[in-house]
């Protein structure tokens, strides 16, 4: 409809010009058409949209106008120089857009090397990830997820990382780089956080002044085996009252499923199971990474059934601090209570689209999802 606009008003100036009185000038249609052009259309349109309202102004003042002469050529002149002014504010558009586009193009690159997409498929388990930058250009920031198949199972990471701009980019390329290394090479799931937390102290001490102190990251690291078998390490609590709700007593009858979950200051998980949803906090809090310099601890690995026809939803803190116009907080776990999904896909879509309505469309936060499905049947 806006390219549409350029035409409206010249039409609208000739007919103004046509049906008010011959002493009565209207030039402003004319003047603004050419702006217009500039706003919506091509350059050359532009110029032609310039050229037709100049030429109208110009033949309206010699043909049917009774004003003076200096008046009928002051007109003439300024619809020319708008016209002129209206090409230049077309070339500047057209090469700004030119070089957005590239830019967009650009950070697409990167998100795809930063965060690639993980299979879809892994065995009988479905994933889809999601992420949504807060500011409407960007493709990446702070939030991270990654997903690697290795001879553990399937490990997943997901994270927000402290700060915004280049510097937060850098921590995220960082993180995910050593993710996929690790996963691959350690026996256990905390092993992979020692990693991630060793990485991100290193980079730290390279860092100088306040920025040295301030890097770190929350994540939270999930494990699932690929067959059955006992949790690793000590303090994994199997079958713990925090996870069970809905029907997952006894997860050793659905193929031996479980999560293993390390989380490292971030917000828990949620499990859906048969309608049911289900918070799964730490036993056991602890620091971000980047942080363990602070105090020692062990590593602390948690371990909950996952069902077939259960789903698991990770997120960062865009999705749970969303807030409304009233300043309430997004709740996800209530949100998704008494829901059925059929796919990660429609898990995920189904957030964005709520969380949307609940903030009206204003995202004040990055937000990054991943979802695990261990689905009934055989998958494609």
């Amino acid at each position: 409809m806006a390219r549409w606009l350029p035409a409206a008003l010249f039409v609208l100036g000739v007919a103004l010009e046509l049906s008010t009185p011959r002493e009565v000038t209207i030039s402003a249609p004319f003047a603004a058409a050419p702006l217009a052009a500039a706003a919506f259309l091509s350059l050359w349109s532009t110029v032609l949209t310039g050229v037709l309202s100049s030429s109208a102004t110009l033949l309206f003042a010699i043909f049917h106008d009774n004003g003076s002469l200096i008046e009928s050529e002051a007109r003439s002149l300024t619809s020319v120089t708008v016209s002129v002014v209206a090409v230049g504010v077309n070339y500047v558009l057209l090469r700004s857009g030119s070089r957005l586009a590239s830019a967009r193009g650009v950070a697409e690159a990167v998100q795809l090397a930063v965060l690639p997409t993980p299979p879809s498929h892994v065995d009988d388990l479905t994933l889809a990830t999601r992420y949504r930058a807060a500011q409407a250009e960007a493709r990446v920031g702070g939030d991270f997820y990654a997903a690697e198949e290795t001879s553990h199972g399937v490990r997943l990471l997901l994270g927000d990382v402290r700060g915004k701009g280049t510097g937060a980019v850098a921590a995220v390329v960082l993180l995910v780089g050593v993710f996929r290394e690790a996963a691959e090479q350690e026996e256990t799931l905390s092993a992979v956080a020692a990693r991630l937390d060793r990485a991100l102290q290193r980079e730290g001490r390279r860092q100088t002044g306040s920025a040295q102190l301030e890097g770190f990251s929350t994540a939270v690291l999930v494990e699932i085996p690929n067959s059955s078998g006992p949790g690793s390490g000590s303090g994994q609590d199997t079958g713990r009252d925090g996870g069970q709700d809905g029907g997952q007593d006894g997860g050793e009858q659905d193929d031996g499923k479980v999560l293993r979950i390390v989380n490292r200051g971030h917000p828990p998980p949620i499990l859906l199971y048969q309608g049911r949803t289900a918070l799964l906090e730490p036993t056991m809090p602890a620091l971000p990474l980047g942080m363990s310099e602070l105090g020692k601890w062990p590593e602390h690995v948690d371990e909950v059934a996952f069902p077939r026809g259960a789903q698991l939803l990770l997120y960062t803190d865009g999705l749970s601090e969303a807030r409304d116009a009233d300043g309430v907080f997004y709740e996800p776990a209530e949100r998704l209570d008494h829901s059925y999904f059929t796919h990660p896909e429609e898990l995920l879509e189904t957030v964005l689209i709520d969380v949307a309505a609940h903030t009206g469309g204003q995202a004040v936060d990055d937000m990054a999802l991943l979802a695990v499905a261990h689905h009934t049947g055989p998958q494609p």
